[in-house]
């Protein structure tokens, strides 16, 4: 697990000084090794966090004629049998590294080893003769790649903080973006929140030649099909995919663990790690003691049954609540409004006391229907026949009758929030759902805005999945689950240096799950069937019974209690107003309302306090609305 970043230097000369910048500002991402390699055209920089082959693999790797260079980050779990297969066309390895393996693969067949790969990654390949870089993405995103187009050249990295180490790149925030991040928590990509940085899409790569520069896929989520398959055939299948993953993903040279929330993703990963581990595995899970969301029963009860090493944090008011919420400006680099970004700081902290990688259950819900707005999407079409004035009445019922309540995820605010939602269309209800700001109020707080342009991301997915279902299974995995949840976790992390694997995220499994019929993924209230079935008979019965509890924070009741000073110290008038582009008095409204608890808007004020304190500390602006209106598109790449 690395960071890797680099640019190109036709032109202009770039100073071994940036190079240098570069790889100290992604230190976190590989505090083992650091290194730099320099083409006429294009320098890649690296830095390792030794995972495999701890005495080889440094970064990045030369080619026996000098001709091709490469910087990786991420894990190839089946690198051993294309090893294997690359010794038999006669290639000679000087380490044990899976970076040499891909290396000597692109070597052997160009781009078409993407394919290949079975693991997380994001790359970069120089090749001097061709003066060609190439860059590529894994599959489902789980590795960051940014770029950002300077003339003919181009910048990358593992993350913003790599292309903002360039002077020349401006800072200016992307109201697109902006308008995205208000209404869902976060940017889907490609775009980010500094006009001009964009995001390599997943399962995309870049190339680069002598100025000209184009994007294509060389893969892509597969299409949902109709299969027919018994539910135990189904069971069966995945069992053996599961299986295979786990071992693949439990390779290591330093020590592992498995995070264990007590839910049935984390526990079906511990079942099938336990089951093929030699040793006692370790586990890590954060508990919040006395609230009603503690999910310490089932953590335990797991650890119990599989006789772990446990370790766990107690997430609470009187932790440094307000050290690690400033943090995330540095790390993050880019805001995500998910507040699960802070239970998942410390779970990464603390894990990384014991253990170098960890194994996580994400990527499960979005293959199976685990989220409770799936079934938010279905019982808001019968429910959308009642006259649209009857459902504000209800609303406003609801409101007056229906007390705000200081748990994280109430059933008051669930039902408001569906109700809501049902006076929005379909595909922006399923953003709402699991987003903030509506449309009307974005407009209040973000006066001339255009509005998000989540409506074309779904078009953009080309022809609809069949089923409601599926349709938005396409929607969370090309954006929610890369741009919300891989993001979040790799950023929290990486800034403890550890290495986090989702198993459920193999190819293979993903092309599985699409290809189900949507009665294995949710029947009735039932979600995730298929897993949940699988599972039965192996894990409790109070793990499989249990409801879903998100993992974030509460933010209703602490944004009234411990973080109350942080959020009015940076959400100042005066902060406001320096951006240009807020209604300070909606904003203040929105506050004292919350404050006054006449609304619960603690995730609306999550994502303004991460933005704020983001945008102080990278010193991103918002350009003059004149001059944004003369200011030129951002470029953008060419789509093969």
């Amino acid at each position: 697990m690395c960071g890797i970043a680099g640019f190109t230097r036709l032109s202009k000369y770039g100073s071994r000084g940036v190079a240098q910048r570069i790889t100290e500002a992604l230190a976190h991402r590989g505090p083992d090794q650091h290194g730099v390699f320099e083409g006429s055209e294009a320098t890649l920089c690296a830095v390792r966090l030794k995972i495999i082959d701890l005495e080889g693999g440094d970064q990045p790797i030369v080619s026996d004629d000098g001709d091709t260079a490469i910087a990786f980050n991420g894990e190839i779990y089946n690198h051993r049998a294309v090893r294997s297969e690359l010794e038999a066309l006669g290639h000679r390895f000087h380490s044990n590294c899976d970076t040499e393996t891909v290396l000597r693969a692109f070597l052997q067949w160009d781009t078409a080893a993407f394919s290949r790969l079975r693991g997380m990654f994001a790359i970069a390949l120089w090749t001097e003769s061709r003066k060609r870089l190439v860059l590529v993405r894994d599959r489902m995103g789980i590795k960051p790649l940014y770029y950002y187009r300077s003339g003919d050249d181009l910048y990358f990295g593992s993350e913003l903080k790599a292309i903002l180490e360039h002077p020349d790149v401006p800072r200016h925030v992307d109201l697109g973006g902006l308008d995205n991040y208000l209404s869902v928590n976060y940017v889907p990509g490609p775009q980010t929140l500094i006009r001009g940085i964009r995001k390599l899409p997943p399962g995309h790569l870049l190339e680069w030649r002598h100025g000209k520069a184009w994007s294509e896929a060389w893969w892509k989520t597969p299409s949902a099909g109709q299969r027919r398959i018994s539910l135990d055939a189904a069971k069966e299948e995945l069992d053996g995919l599961l299986t295979d993953s786990v071992r693949e993903h439990l390779v290591s040279d330093v020590p592992l663990g498995v995070w264990a929330s007590g839910g049935l993703d984390s526990s079906a990963i511990l079942h099938y790690a336990a089951t093929q581990s030699a040793g006692r595995l370790k586990t890590f899970s954060v508990s919040f003691q006395g609230r009603s969301f503690d999910e310490s029963p089932y953590f335990r009860e797991i650890a119990r049954v599989y006789g772990t090493d446990h370790h766990e944090f107690d997430l609470n008011p009187e932790v440094e609540l307000q050290g690690a919420i400033e943090d995330f400006a540095y790390y993050s680099d880019e805001p995500s409004a998910d507040a699960g970004a802070l239970p998942v700081w410390f779970l990464s902290r603390m894990s990384r006391r014991h253990v170098t990688v960890a194994l996580s259950g994400e990527g499960a819900d979005e293959l199976f229907g685990g989220y409770l707005t799936y079934q938010a999407d279905r019982l808001a079409r019968p429910f959308r026949m009642a006259p649209r004035g009857l459902r504000r009445l209800m609303l406003d019922g609801l409101d007056r009758y229906m007390p705000v309540s200081d748990e994280k995820i109430s059933l008051e605010y669930k039902l408001k929030r569906w109700i809501e939602g049902s006076l929005l269309n379909p595909d922006e209800a399923h953003f709402f759902w699991n987003g903030t700001f509506s449309p009307e109020q974005l407009r209040q707080i973000r006066p001339g805005t255009k509005g998000n342009t989540l409506q074309r991301l779904v078009e953009g997915l080309g022809k609809p999945a069949r089923g409601v279902l599926n349709r938005y299974l396409a929607v969370d995995q090309n954006f929610y689950l890369a741009d919300d949840i891989l993001y979040k976790t790799d950023r929290m992390s990486m800034a403890h240096s550890l290495e986090v694997r989702p198993p459920f995220l193999d190819h293979r499994i993903v092309e599985f799950a699409a290809s189900l019929p949507q009665r294995h993924k949710i029947r009735g209230m039932k979600q995730k069937h298929v897993l949940r079935e699988l599972m039965r008979g192996k894990l409790p019965e109070m793990v499989l019974n249990r409801k879903k509890s998100g993992f974030d924070i509460p933010t209703h009741d602490w944004f009234r209690g411990p973080l109350r000073e942080l959020l009015m110290d940076t959400l100042t008038p005066d902060a406001i107003a320096a951006t240009g582009i807020f209604n300070g008095a909606a904003i203040d409204g929105l506050i004292r309302d919350h404050m006054e608890r006449r609304i619960n808007a603690g995730y609306h004020l999550w994502g303004l306090l991460t933005l704020f304190l983001w945008m102080k500390r990278w010193k991103v602006e918002a350009l003059p609305p004149e001059e944004e209106k003369r200011q030129a598109p951002a470029r953008v790449l060419a789509i093969r």
